[in-house]
């Protein structure tokens, strides 16, 4: 990248990222920081791909590519009760959130595969972990995400986070900050997340996805009382 492209992809993210602390549920925002992230670190993405690549899971989904698919909900609604993809259907429905608001974004290596992997996971990966689409179960979710996975971009989101904490939202601190040890806890505790193929595991019980994960009670239960 060129030293004027990098000015303003550096400047995209600064304003992105002030935007954010005075608003955290600003997703287009929050879109602009990761994009912004994958452009101009390169090698922060790499040490992510290297470091994805260190289990079987993820170089097969690199090897392979899955994609999640067809994810409308009038599909996931149709499957059998107690499978992930209801349990996504559940999710989105009662948050009223429209899983084609969230970009699509093309793989034609491994550093954008994963970038796609993790734009269109991540709702899924609420799903498995608990964690609320709240402020503080954004946090906490990054904080599962930094404990999973080398790089700087749940570390960046929970900093700004924690910025908006101290600015606007101290009242909510202790709420937020039992959420990110909760997080990180757990995904220490648990499998990796990262390049599970989501999509063929859509109509399989919820229960038998999140024990694979290693996303069973008694981990939930280490994470809380560690």
């Amino acid at each position: 990248m060129n030293p004027i492209s990098k000015a303003i992809v550096s400047w995209k993210l600064l304003w992105a990222a002030i935007k954010v602390v005075r608003d955290p549920t600003k997703l287009n925002e929050v879109f602009d920081i990761v994009d912004a992230l994958f452009e101009s670190q390169r090698p922060m993405i790499e040490a992510m791909v290297v470091d994805v690549r260190k289990h079987e899971q993820g170089r097969r989904a690199f090897a392979l590519r899955p994609r999640v698919g067809d994810v409308r909900l009038e599909r996931l609604g149709a499957m059998p009760e107690g499978s992930l993809g209801r349990a996504f259907f559940t999710f989105l429905s009662e948050r009223h959130l429209d899983p084609a608001s969230l970009p699509v974004r093309t793989a034609t290596d491994d550093a954008s595969y994963l970038n796609a992997h993790l734009y269109e996971t991540h709702d899924l990966w609420h799903v498995v972990t608990g964690f609320e689409t709240d402020v503080a179960g954004e946090l906490g979710l990054q904080a599962f995400y930094a404990a999973q996975v080398t790089g700087k971009l749940p570390v960046v989101l929970l900093t700004i986070g924690l910025l908006n904490t101290f600015l606007y939202a101290h009242d909510d601190r202790d709420r937020r900050l039992e959420a990110i040890a909760r997080g990180w806890r757990l995904g220490k505790a648990v499998n990796p997340l990262t390049g599970y193929d989501w999509g063929a595991s859509f109509e399989r019980p919820l229960a038998q996805v999140k024990e694979e994960l290693g996303l069973n009670p008694a981990a939930s239960a280490r994470a809380l009382a560690a």
